[in-house]
C-alpha cells in the first residue's frame, strides 16, 4: 500500500490535471508531475515499481514516440496493458503524470499485474529516468544534433548517457542502433546488448549527408569511413585507426520498399541465437516479486523460416527509412522482453502515425499530412520521403523558435532543402521566424513566385489549404511547439481528440 505522502502526491496530480483542463491550459501532462513529485520526490520510482511486467524506457533525438507507440501497440497484441507517455511529454514530470493518472482511488495502480510500462524519455533526462524507473530494457535510437542551445553537440550527450548507464541499475538490457556510431558505442565492454540495423545496399546514398554529426570514433578520434551511407552519420561504418567495426546485429532490416513514402515493407531478420520468444503470454517471474522483471523467453517461433535467421515480412502504414529504423528498434525490445514473437508484423501494420508523425487529416474534401521537422537530420529523411510523390504541390513550412524548439535556428541551413526545391507549386512559410525559414528556402532557390511569407499559424494553414485543390494533399512540416498549434486547429476542424488524450 502507497504511503500517505505517495497517495497525497497522486491526488495532487490528479488535481492539477483536472485544472488544467478545465482553465484550457492545456492538456496538464507537466504540471500535474511537476505538483506530484514536489510533494513526493520518489514518486516515480514508487509507482513504476508496481508494474507488473516492469519498463522500457526509449530515447535518442528522433524516433522516440514512434518506436515507443510501436512497442506499445506490439504489447498490447500479446495480451499485456501497456501504460505509456503517449502525448510526448517526456521529462520526469511527463514520466510521473503519467503514472499518476493510472491510478486507482488507493494509490496503486489500476490492473498492475499486466501493466508493462513503455516511456519516451528526453536525451537529457535519461540519468535520472534510470535511477527512477529501473527499467528492464533502454532503446536508444539515434543521437543527432537537436537543440544546440540546450543540449549541446552530439558528444555532450553521448558523454550524458555513458555517464548515466555506467551507474545504471543492474540487469539493463541496451537496445542500440548499431548502424549510428555515437550510439553503436554505448555498448562498448557491456553485456546484454542487443543491436539493431538496416543491411540493404541499395539504399546507400554514396556518401555521408552534409547534417552528419558523429564522424569521428568515439574511442579513438579518428575520422570515420563507410562503406554504406544512409542518411546523417547513419551506416555501415568502420574506424580505420583502431579497427573498430560496426557492431553485428541482431535485428536486421533488409529488402526495403519506401514506396510513395505513405507505407512501408521490407523484411526484419533475427540473426543467430537472438530468437523470438514463442507464442505463449509473457509472465513474471515470481522470484522477483515487486520488481517488475519479466522471464525472457529463448525459444525459436515455429512461424519463421529458418532456424539460423529467422524472418518474418513487414508491412506498416507509416513510410520512410527512418521508420524502418523505428520498427527494427521496437523488434528488438520485443526480443529483449521476451514477447511472443507472432504479436510484431500484426502490430507493426496495425499501428498507425503518432500524433504530428506522419498523421493525416481530411479537411474539406482536401488530405492534410503532418510531418514533424525538428533537426537537420530528422528534416533531411522528411525532405527524402517527400520526394517520394511526385504529386505532392502545395506544402506549408512553420519554424517556431520556442524553448521546445530550440531558440538557435541556425540548424535550417544543414537541412538539404535543395533536394526539393522543383517539387511544390505553392509554398507558405509561417511561424515565429517565417522570414528566415523563407530566406533559407530563397538560398535554396525555391521559387520565389511561389513563396507566401504568413507569419500567423491559422492564416498560413487557411491559405494552404485555399491553395490546394480537392481530392489532394497539402503537406505540412512544423518544428514542434508549431506542430502543436497546427494540429489543435486540425483536430477542432475535424473532430479529433488534442494530443493528450
Amino acid at each position: 500500500m502507497p504511503g500517505p505522502r505517495t497517495l497525497a502526491s497522486v491526488w495532487a496530480a490528479k488535481s492539477a490535471t483536472l485544472a488544467s483542463r478545465r482553465l484550457r491550459r492545456g492538456g496538464g501532462t507537466a504540471v500535474s508531475g511537476l505538483v506530484g513529485l514536489k510533494l513526493q520526490s520518489s514518486l516515480i520510482h514508487d509507482l513504476a515499481s508496481q508494474l507488473g511486467h516492469g519498463c522500457v524506457l526509449v530515447t535518442g533525438t528522433n524516433g522516440k514516440t514512434t518506436t515507443s507507440r510501436l512497442i506499445s501497440e506490439t504489447a498490447r497484441a500479446a495480451g499485456l496493458q501497456p501504460l505509456a507517455n503517449a502525448s510526448g511529454s517526456n521529462l520526469m514530470r511527463g514520466l510521473a503524470s503519467t503514472l499518476a493518472a493510472a491510478t486507482g482511488p488507493g494509490g496503486r495502480l489500476t490492473d498492475a499485474a499486466q501493466r508493462l510500462g513503455v516511456f519516451e524519455v528526453d536525451e537529457a533526462a535519461v540519468p535520472a529516468a534510470l535511477q527512477e524507473l529501473r527499467p528492464r530494457v533502454a532503446v536508444f535510437t539515434n543521437l543527432f544534433r537537436d537543440q544546440l542551445d540546450r543540449f549541446g553537440e552530439v558528444e555532450a550527450v553521448a558523454a550524458l548517457w555513458r555517464q548515466a548507464l555506467a551507474k545504471a541499475p543492474p540487469g539493463l538490457t541496451l537496445v542500440l542502433n548499431a548502424d549510428d556510431p555515437a550510439v553503436a558505442s554505448l555498448g562498448e565492454g557491456r553485456d546484454n546488448v542487443i543491436y539493431f540495423g538496416v543491411d540493404d545496399a541499395k539504399l546507400d546514398r554514396g556518401a555521408i549527408e552534409h547534417a552528419s554529426d558523429a564522424l569521428s570514433c568515439a574511442v579513438c578520434g579518428s575520422r570515420l569511413e563507410y562503406n554504406i551511407a544512409y542518411f546523417g552519420h547513419v551506416g555501415h561504418w568502420r574506424c580505420p585507426g583502431c579497427g573498430r567495426p560496426r557492431p553485428e546485429v541482431a535485428v536486421s532490416g533488409r529488402d526495403l520498399d519506401l514506396r510513395d513514402g505513405r507505407t512501408l515493407g521490407f523484411e526484419i531478420v533475427v540473426v543467430g541465437n537472438h530468437e523470438w520468444a514463442v507464442d505463449q503470454p509473457p509472465h513474471p517471474n515470481p522470484l522477483l516479486e515487486g520488481e517488475g522483471i519479466m522471464e525472457p523467453r529463448v525459444e525459436a517461433s515455429t512461424d519463421m523460416t529458418d532456424a539460423e535467421n529467422a524472418s518474418m515480412p513487414v508491412e506498416m502504414g507509416i513510410g520512410g527509412l527512418y521508420n524502418a529504423y523505428n520498427a527494427l528498434a521496437a523488434a528488438a525490445a520485443v526480443i529483449a522482453l521476451g514477447l511472443p514473437a507472432g504479436a510484431t508484423p500484426e502490430a507493426l501494420k496495425a499501428t498507425g502515425a503518432a500524433f504530428g508523425r506522419q498523421e493525416a487529416f481530411e479537411v474539406d474534401g482536401k488530405g492534410v499530412e503532418l510531418f514533424l521537422g525538428k533537426n537537420p537530420a530528422g528534416l533531411n529523411q522528411v525532405l527524402s520521403t517527400l520526394l517520394l510523390d511526385p504529386n505532392r504541390k502545395v506544402v506549408l513550412i512553420i519554424l517556431n523558435d520556442g524553448i521546445a524548439d530550440g531558440r538557435d535556428i541556425s540548424w535550417v541551413w544543414d537541412a538539404d532543402f535543395e533536394v526539393t526545391a522543383k517539387q511544390f507549386d505553392k509554398v507558405l512559410v509561417s511561424g515565429t521566424r517565417a522570414a528566415e525559414m523563407a530566406l533559407r528556402l530563397k538560398y535554396a532557390e525555391w521559387d520565389e513566385a511561389a513563396l507566401t511569407v504568413e507569419p500567423e499559424i491559422g492564416a498560413a494553414l487557411e491559405k494552404a489549404l485555399a491553395a490546394t485543390r480537392d481530392g489532394e494533399c497539402l503537406t505540412v512540416v512544423p518544428t514542434y511547439t508549431a506542430m502543436l498549434t497546427v494540429r489543435e486547429l486540425l483536430a477542432k476542424r475535424t473532430g479529433r481528440a488534442s494530443f493528450w488524450q
